[in-house]
């Protein structure tokens, strides 16, 4: 049984979809000895920045601004990276209530800062969308964004603009405590990130590697999933791979949802038959039962190819 009493590290990002809440019943099925791990569709890292390995760990994903933050914030120290943000938030004129408390900006706690930071959010997300440049601050830029923004959300418009309207925090301490934990840990394990689709892996994975992924779910609506970004071609051709890598004796670990209110997606369920299908909650009770011994609706599973 996954140990429940185990701590894990919070990623610095609120990604949707995000698996922190259930690292407590995910990473105890993961393989123990694992050489190179590669998480794949890596999101906030969550994951990645809570396993061991003997070798390199890789977080892969295709949202080149969240790849661009993490080798920024790998690159710098914590005092540069903190330094930037301060000084972001104090040029656009955002609230620091670390250091001056809600009282000072007349907000509390309970109703937020949004209405003192939206025009100032608005000028920031302005600068960032029309001045767009691959730099270590203008990767700091974004991530400020992240940290006033609406729920700490990622989300990009067609045209390519960062649309999250304001939200209701700042930099406060807690953020503040994963921003440092987050850049320790890929520092100290020497993390590789790379902007890559699934489909253009460029690792060239062997036996006692071993592969999580997290793709978009089919049969969500989920802000990651809109605009067609994940569709049935890409739901069978990430199926082909990991079948790939269990021809070559290579261990995985898919996250995804069977079904969804009230929406089934038969692609996996199908293709899923020949593996294992551990069943999750938020109550972390769990069951570990071939597909077909399983008739009850469930929002999160972990389909893996060996039981552990």
């Amino acid at each position: 049984m996954p140990n429940t009493d185990m701590k894990y590290i919070k990623s610095c990002l609120n990604y949707t979809g995000g698996k922190h809440k259930l690292l407590k019943q995910i990473i105890p099925y993961f393989p123990d000895d694992i050489n190179n791990f590669i998480d794949l569709f890596c999101g906030g890292a969550n994951v990645a920045i809570n396993i061991e390995a003997k070798e390199t760990i890789y977080c892969i994903d295709k949202q080149e601004e969240v790849i661009r933050l993490f080798n920024t914030l790998k690159v710098l120290s914590k005092e540069e990276v903190f330094s930037a943000i301060e000084d972001i938030i104090n040029k656009f004129g955002l609230t620091n209530t670390s250091l001056y408390g809600y009282h000072h900006y007349n907000c509390d706690s309970a109703s937020g800062l949004s209405v003192y930071n939206k025009e100032n959010y608005k000028k920031l997300r302005d600068y960032y969308n029309n001045k767009a440049e691959n730099s270590f601050y203008f990767d700091l830029v974004f991530f400020v964004l992240t940290i006033f923004g609406f729920n700490n959300q990622i989300r990009f418009n067609k045209a390519g603009n960062y649309n999250i309207p304001v939200g209701k925090r700042d930099f406060n301490e807690k953020i503040k405590t994963n921003v440092t934990k987050f850049i320790e840990i890929i520092k100290k394990n020497d993390m590789i990130f790379r902007c890559e689709d699934f489909r253009e892996m460029s690792i060239d994975l062997s036996q006692g590697d071993f592969l999580y992924a997290d793709p978009p779910y089919l049969i969500s609506t989920a802000t990651y999933n809109e605009q067609n970004g994940w569709t049935e071609t890409e739901e069978k051709e990430l199926l082909n791979l990991l079948d790939e890598l269990n021809a070559k004796g290579i261990k995985f670990a898919l996250s995804n949802v069977l079904e969804h209110k009230g929406k089934e997606n038969l692609i996996l369920k199908n293709w899923a038959a020949k593996y294992y299908i551990n069943y999750l909650d938020y109550n972390y009770r769990n069951s570990n039962y071939q597909i077909k011994e399983k008739t009850s609706n469930t929002s999160e599973v972990l389909i893996t190819n060996y039981i552990k």
